[in-house]
């Protein structure tokens, strides 16, 4: 039992840091500037080995493993205060290609009957079927959504977005109109 505790603080006394005046006030500035805890407890951890403090007491203090403050340490010890930030994990990739984007915005410029569906527009479930008739890509709508917010891709009444009108049609449209008011003007 005694083996195994001695053993465990050789592992803890091996990473040494002397910080200079000028890293200390660095490492002391990212501290008190930053929102993310698991950057200050990093931060905190080498500027209490500097300090003198014991790595047991560390340990304890931020409830952290010894093999994690052997990394953090060994982190800074490379890559300096940078190596401090908690980076974001890279999580899956995603399933609609980003390659994609080009034509499925062509299918929602066109409308759905261009493409054989007998429906007016297009919704993000029906986007996403499609994709799995025509590339065999299955996904969810929620996924369509997120990947046609990402591509500025709107489905939903796509000719006012996509398409002008022709300019003879409005001014033909806005006589119409003009003429309908007129009359209803008289009739009251």
């Amino acid at each position: 039992m005694r083996a195994r505790s001695e053993c465990k603080e050789a592992e803890l006394k091996v990473i040494r840091i002397s910080l200079s005046k000028e890293q200390e006030r660095e490492l002391q500035e990212i501290f008190k500037q930053t929102k993310d805890r698991d950057e200050r407890d990093r931060v905190q951890a080498v500027l209490l080995v500097h300090r003198g403090r014991s790595r047991r007491q560390i340990v304890q203090d931020l409830q952290i493993s010894d093999r994690t403050l052997r990394r953090w340490l060994h982190d800074y010890q490379e890559r300096g205060p940078a190596a401090l930030r908690p980076g974001k994990p890279p999580g899956a990739p995603p399933r609609i290609p980003e390659h994609l984007a080009a034509e499925i915005q062509d299918w929602v410029i066109r409308g759905p009957q261009s493409q054989g569906l007998g429906r007016v527009s297009w919704t993000h479930e029906e986007l996403a079927k499609h994709l799995g008739r025509v590339h065999g890509i299955s996904v969810k709508k929620s996924a369509m959504h997120s990947y046609c917010q990402r591509h500025d891709i709107r489905p939903c009444r796509p000719s006012y977005r996509y398409l002008k009108a022709d300019p003879a049609k409005q001014a033909q449209s806005a006589e119409e109109l003009g003429e309908l008011k007129k009359g209803l003007k008289m009739a009251s």
